[in-house]
């Protein structure tokens, strides 16, 4: 039509794996982009650190965790004790490797939280720097300070690679482009020609740097492939000068100790195995062990009978090479074995085929144990590489496993690709979004799926009330000038997620099923890695759309992080609604946190901290009525529709083989809090925090049974019930006897910390209260301000436990008038 104009939309990622029902491959299971996050600091390393106040002393902390430039740090002397962690940035905050105040005449000193810990100083010190590793020097001062290694890797970087044609043979290449680790290599000495430029991953078992030929007796020479293109007078001027550059284009030594250890193989010339050809890996062919060269690299060519022989299919192999199986590994695995090119007839026979050629197979002691525990399934999605145009990045999607190897189908390649046989730790495959993330583009499908615009009604959802003293925990003694981006210097940003599976998993989520979650998700970019830890707690709940109702975004909360829209599968009904998470990582573990809190589970259930033995909450030896009594947040069990209001949490009927159309959505809402009513379901039961009458209606009972609701709802509001004890308040007679019992306090509770305030508590019946207190951080003066109705609304705590709490805070304020008004 005239006028009309089309505009082209980007691949979304979400929108595609929801149009093919597919999942994204976790996080986890692509080590090599792991390994290239670390930023060459690791948990357990020691440094000194600038005490924030007093800034001319220093003492010696702990690394916790990292996340690109940042760190979490733990004053030594503090021992389990997190409440101090803190986050600083390497570039900005004062840091320095173990030793360097006593090199440079500054002072070390206990920071005074934990003078009283630390009686002497200096057998302290000796007792915990004893064997301790200490931060590198190189990553905390000069040019390198506060870089990822893998960024000091910059076009113009020099490496040594080795030929895959002749492992004895090694060539200088430039580092042309860099992109999350996957480096675009061009030969010394071809700078104006991109004709002979490869693409490796930085890890590459046959890339190193510079010097690597010398030191272990290799020769430096051009490949066969190039070495015509110069006279040798040429190649050796070119050697020359890259020795007197050497300085200049280096790349740290470092860098290269996550490197894959070549070990010792045992194979022998002339013995026959299976393999795959890693320039074209689309079949499995016969294959003959053509050269050993010495104990680590051995020499392989792809059998071929005909007599003209027209190429040559032969590369360099060491023990842990990926595509390379004993014999008959095809047909006990049900694979299709390709005969050698020239071989007469279909039906190859190892056996037959044996006998013919005068060979023996390679014994299965030569080739490396095949693991299946790697977290890849049948249909997952990924991004990998294209090995007929390694320039292109192509969505992939698994369509057979067998061991350690994956079958990929790449979609949007220029040119159509046959399936491709790949090793699950090829360093040629990535997580979804590591095209976005680092800024290379992704070949779309070629039908591709779009941002479509989704009406999603959004009204008023429940009201939250939030401590004014709610104090997160995040960057308390360094202040980050992180802007909202979900990256940090071009890299992913956030940690690494923990799932403890030991911690308690709460009334919402199904033991069994956090059992099966991995151990780990990420790290990568903050909102992708978030948004699949939430998908896996929705997916392992009793009730996942529960769960999703619990984490649906509170419109009236301060909202300072990035809508997601997850979704969740109950009774054949799909739901969805859309849930903050946080962009950066400085809040990543007060966003685990809190959602943890949310959910009545322990709050160390996921995050960035590993819990090992022993949870630092406790969670083990809490009763799940005191522990969500301690943490959770009571819900009514009806779950009704506010006058006029609509939820952001949708629901919808999949009708099964049918084109998609446009849905009509039903909603489920969340009911405003009101003073008077009362949760009385047992906490400890799976529908401890609210039942799912709407879930379970269908559309054509849905708007006789909201009808219902309301007058269930106005009858209900009318009425009190208590059916446990932790509901019913107590009774005269014993708050009379208790009140008998004087307080005689030891100090002005106007003087207490926050520490002070929690051992009080934690001397009465309402010690397990005393971590709200904890993490509000509420000191003496604070205590003395607290009311029954501030209480109920800060600490969301029911009528029950609420009353008896207030007697105490009663107790201390007459002690207080009585001891230390005057």
């Amino acid at each position: 039509d005239a006028g009309s104009s089309v505009e082209e939309m980007e691949f979304n990622w979400d929108e595609y794996l929801e149009d093919t029902g597919a999942t994204a491959a976790p996080h986890g299971s692509f080590k090599h982009v792991d390994t290239s996050l670390q930023n060459g600091f690791a948990p357990g390393m020691k440094l000194e650190v600038a005490v924030k106040s007093d800034q001319n002393t220093y003492w010696v902390a702990t690394i916790i965790t990292t996340c690109g430039q940042l760190l979490l740090l733990r004053y030594d002397g503090y021992g389990e004790d997190r409440k101090a962690d803190f986050w600083c940035d390497i570039l900005t905050a004062d840091l320095h490797p173990i030793g360097w105040c006593e090199q440079n005449k500054k002072i070390l000193k206990v920071p005074e939280g934990i003078k009283d810990r630390i009686p002497d100083q200096e057998e302290f010190l000796q007792r915990v720097l004893k064997g301790a590793c200490s931060a590198p020097a190189n990553l905390l001062e000069g040019l390198h300070r506060g870089k990822n290694p893998l960024d000091l890797i910059a076009p113009g970087s020099r490496l040594e690679l080795q030929n895959i044609r002749d492992s004895l043979e090694a060539w200088i290449v430039n580092v042309v482009e860099n992109v999350g680790g996957r480096l675009k290599l061009r030969y010394e000495g071809l700078e104006d020609s991109d004709k002979f430029d490869q693409w490796l991953f930085y890890l590459d078992p046959f890339l190193h740097q510079v010097g690597w030929a010398a030191q272990h007796g290799y020769s430096l020479q051009p490949p066969l492939a190039i070495r015509s293109l110069r006279s040798e007078a040429d190649w050796q001027e070119i050697l020359k000068k890259v020795k007197e550059e050497e300085e200049e284009s280096s790349v740290p030594t470092d860098l290269f100790k996550d490197k894959p250890v070549i070990g010792v193989h045992s194979f022998s010339e002339g013995m026959k195995l299976e393999a795959v050809d890693p320039m074209a890996p689309f079949v499995i062919s016969p294959a003959t062990v053509l050269k050993v060269y010495n104990d680590k690299y051995f020499l392989i060519e792809i059998d071929d009978l005909r007599p003209e022989r027209p190429s040559s299919q032969r590369y360099v192999c060491h023990v842990n090479s990926a595509g390379i199986f004993p014999v008959q590994w095809s047909l006990k695995n049900g694979l299709h074995l390709s005969p050698p090119r020239g071989y007469p007839g279909q039906d190859f026979d190892w056996a037959d085929y044996l006998k013919q050629c005068g060979a023996e197979a390679a014994p299965q002691s030569c080739f490396p144990s095949l693991t299946s525990d790697h977290g890849f399934k049948e249909n997952m999605k990924l991004e990998a590489v294209n090995p007929v145009d390694p320039e292109e990045v192509c969505i992939a999607t698994v369509t057979k496993l067998k061991d350690s190897y994956l079958w990929l189908q790449l979609e949007g390649s220029k040119k159509p690709v046959p399936e491709c046989i790949v090793s699950v730790e090829s360093m040629n495959i990535f997580p979804v979004g590591w095209c976005e993330t680092n800024g290379y583009q992704l070949r779309p499908p070629r039908k591709a799926i779009v941002n479509k615009q989704k009406k999603i009604a959004v009204v008023q959802p429940e009201k939250q009330i939030l401590s004014s003293r709610t104090v997160h925990d995040g960057l308390k003694n360094q202040e980050l000038n992180s802007s909202d981006s979900v990256v940090i210097n071009g890299k992913y940003c956030c940690p690494k997620i923990y799932f403890n599976h030991r911690c308690f998993s709460g009334p919402y989520l199904n033991k069994g099923r956090i059992a099966e979650l991995p151990q780990s998700v990420g790290p990568g970019n903050c909102v992708l890695v978030l948004k699949e830890v939430l998908t896996l707690l929705i997916n392992a709940a009793y009730k996942p759309s529960r769960v999703l109702r619990e984490l649906q975004l509170d419109e009236e909360a301060a909202w300072h992080g990035h809508g997601e829209t997850l979704k969740a599968k109950y009774k054949g009904k799909s739901y969805r609604a859309t849930v903050e998470v946080v962009r950066t990582a400085d809040r990543v573990a007060d966003f685990c946190r809190k959602t943890c809190i949310k959910l009545e589970c322990c709050p160390n259930l996921f995050g960035p901290q590993m819990v090992l033995d022993k949870c630092s909450e406790n969670c083990s030896v809490l009763t799940k009525t005191k522990y969500t009594h301690y943490y959770g947040k009571r819900k009514n069990k009806r779950i009704g529709r506010p006058p006029g209001g609509h939820s952001n949490l949708e629901v919808a009927m999949k009708k099964p083989n049918k084109r998609r159309k446009r849905r009509k959505h039903f909603f489920v809402h969340k009911k405003k809090r009101s003073s008077t009513s009362v949760d009385n379901t047992p906490a400890g039961s799976p529908q401890g925090s609210g039942a799912e009458e709407e879930d379970d209606q269908d559309e054509s009972e849905l708007s006789h049974s909201l009808a219902q609701d309301r007058d269930k709802r106005k009858r209900k509001l009318r009425t009190f019930s208590f059916s446990d004890d932790e509901n019913k308040p107590p009774s005269p007679k014993d708050i009379k006897m208790e009140v008998a019992e004087k307080l005689q306090l030891d100090s002005n509770p106007l003087e207490w910390s926050v520490a002070d305030v929690v051992r009080f508590l934690k001397s009465t019946d309402c010690a397990p209260l005393a971590r709200i207190f904890l993490d509000q951080e509420i000191d003496g003066q604070a205590l003395l301000l607290l009311t029954l109705p501030t209480v109920q609304e800060c600490m969301d705590l029911k009528l029950g436990p609420a009353i008896k709490l207030c007697h105490h805070i009663e107790r201390v304020k007459l002690a207080f008038y009585q001891q230390f008004a005057n």
